[in-house]
Formats: C-alpha cells, structure tokens, sequence
C-alpha cells in the first residue's frame, strides 16, 4: 500500500506544480503559455519516491520565460527544475542532430491553451516521424558519421589529458556521441532516460555484439591505460558497425577490370613513389618512406574499392621503420603482384629504352 500511497502522493504534488505554472501565467505572461506536457519517468512508468516531474512547458514568446524555476522540495528530498521550451526550440530538435528528442515525441500534453498548437505539435512530430521511418537510409547514415567524428575527436582529447578525471570528461563525452552515433544508425530516439539506457542500446539492431560491456568496461576503469584501452574498443567496434552499415547502404557493383579501368594505374604507382622508396632506404629518410607507402597503400585500396580485383594489397604491412630497404623490397613485391593483376587485364606495362622510342611511339 505504500508503494500506492507513494505515488498518489507524487502524482497530487505533480498536479499542483503544473496547476502553478498555469496560474502564473495568466498572472505575469498572458497568452504567453501554449502547452503543457508531461515526459520522462511518469510517462515510461519508471516512478520511485524520488522521482522529479519532467515538464514541457512550450511557451510562445520570451515573456514566458519568466515561468521558469528550480527548487529543491525538503519533504520529499526531490529537486525540480522547471524548464521553459520555445517554437524555435522544438523546430530545431527535428532535425534529429541528437537522439534526446523524448521531450517532443512523447510528452503527454495535459494542458492547451489553444487546439492550433496541439496541431503545431502533430506537425512537428510528424517531421520526425516521417525522417525515421523514410526508405532512404542517407541521412541517418551521415548522422551517424557525424556522431562517429566527434566521438573520435573525444576519443583523441582523453590521450592528451592532464589527468583521469579529465579524461574520464572527455570518456562520457564520447560515450554519448556513440550512443547518438547507434541511434541515428538504427533511425531512432532514447525514450526511457539515462537509468535505461542499455535496455534501450541492447534492443538496437546495429550495435556492436558486447556494446554494454564496452561502455561498461569504460566507467568501470580506475586507471588512464585502462580507461583508453576500454575506449579503443569502444570506438574500434562502434566504426566497424558504421563501416558494416555503409557497406551495405552504398553497396554498388564493383567495375570489371578492363585495360581502359584500370590501365596507366601500375605506370603511375612506379612514377609516383618507387623511386622515392629506394632514395628513403639510401638517405635513411623514414619520413619519406612512411608517406610513399602509406600513399601507395591508399590509391592500392581505391582501386580494390572500385574495381573487381582478384585481391586485396595490405602495402603498409611491409613498412619496417629499422630497415628500409626491406621496406622497398616489399613495395617492389606488391608492385609484382599487382603486375599480375595488370597481365591478367590483358595490359603490358609501357615501357621506352629512352626518350626517343618513347616520342616517336606516342606521335604515331
């Protein structure tokens, strides 16, 4: 019984805090008020004796403002505060930026002062409505991409941290970045607020396999080694998901390889940085050498991206900072065996004994 007692007496303080707000505004904003709603715990039903009343108070004008307040109720032990929401507010929460859009959505309005803003709300949510539910997966896709940078650039600001709790800071914020990264990948919104949180991340479909035990691991570490290596993980499974979504979102028939697909790319890999490779092993310039094979690397996995290739060339697996010749034998290696890629296409590689054989065979 007390448990009922409990809550009839939340829901007696509830009404009473909503009956003020109304009051008030006629008192010092009329016609200021257009609504007012009920979210949070008392709309999801997780209600204990210290749950607060979580209020959209939609308001027309800044003159509404003056309904805002904060308080602490002494019986009850229970801080309230009591947050004023503009039009312009609930219109930029549409475009779903971030994931905590419960207040929109699901506020239960308990008082109108007009049936032409309730109908202002439909719209809005409808908006809303109409982005998750759309067939094209575009827009959640560079969402969540966008999620996914800041939380990398959350990820880089915790190693550069003067200290664990000021990497922990930049923890929660990137945790909160991979929840809005999930959300906008599976085109949805928190609904059950922070205590629920991984009811709501466990129940998404594109996540990764262990997510809770991931953020677990990160609020659970006592250390800075600790604490970036649960955040590797972290991060290394959440971009694998995004990749994974990606993948199948722009999924697109690769181009056979033909001579006119891919001939001239061997001529220019060689052009480009064989040369480069061998001056870095006999000057010992690491710099140099790094950033040829990380190039060669990348226009390697271009191709591999667009075209049918046989298979894949991992050229950075061969860059060995204590021996640099090794490092070029290893790029002439992955030059052979994309020669091979390059034969089977039916291309010769276009070679000249000088100059002259070269001129005389390109005026022809």
């Amino acid at each position: 019984m007390k448990n009922d007692f409990d809550k009839c007496r939340l829901e007696e303080r509830n009404n009473r805090i909503i009956d003020a707000v109304i009051a008030k505004a006629e008192r010092v904003c009329p016609g200021s008020l257009a609504m007012i709603g009920i979210y949070g715990s008392f709309m999801t039903g997780d209600i204990h004796e210290k749950s607060d009343l979580d209020l959209l108070i939609l308001v027309n004008d800044d003159a509404g403002f003056q309904l805002s307040s904060g308080f602490i109720q002494d019986d009850l032990g229970v801080g309230h505060d009591i947050y004023c929401t503009t039009w312009q507010n609930l219109e930029e929460s549409i475009q779903y930026d971030y994931p905590q859009i419960s207040k929109l959505m699901d506020s239960k309005i308990v008082w109108c002062a007009d049936e032409t803003y309730r109908e202002r709300l439909n719209s809005l949510r409808k908006s809303v409505r109409e982005q998750l539910e759309s067939p094209s997966y575009a827009n959640a896709l560079a969402r969540a991409e966008e999620h996914l940078r800041q939380a990398e650039h959350n990820f880089a600001e915790s190693l550069t941290a003067s200290s664990l709790s000021a990497a922990r800071v930049c923890a929660a914020h990137m945790i909160w970045h991979i929840q809005g990264t999930l959300a906008a990948l599976n085109r949805t919104y928190f609904r059950l607020g922070t205590r629920r949180a991984y009811e709501e991340l466990s129940a998404m479909e594109k996540r990764p396999e262990p997510l809770c035990d991931l953020i677990g691991a990160v609020v659970s570490a006592d250390t800075e080694e600790c604490l970036h290596n649960a955040l590797i993980h972290l991060l290394r499974e959440t971009k694998t998901t995004v990749k994974t979504a990606s993948r199948e979102f722009h999924t697109v028939p690769k181009q056979p390889v033909t001579p006119e697909t891919i001939g001239g790319t061997y001529e220019e890999m060689f052009s480009n940085w064989r040369n480069k490779m061998y001056f870095a092993a006999e000057t010992g310039d690491h710099y140099l050498a790094f950033m040829s094979m990380s190039a060669m690397s990348g226009m390697l996995s271009s191709l591999c991206a667009a075209y049918d290739t046989a298979g894949s060339y991992d050229a950075m697996s061969g860059y060995d900072p204590d021996n640099l010749w090794k490092t070029a034998e290893f790029f002439d290696r992955t030059m052979d065996a994309y020669l091979a890629e390059y034969r089977k296409a039916g291309l010769d590689v276009k070679r000249y004994a000088d100059i002259d054989e070269f001129v005389k065979e390109y005026l022809k």
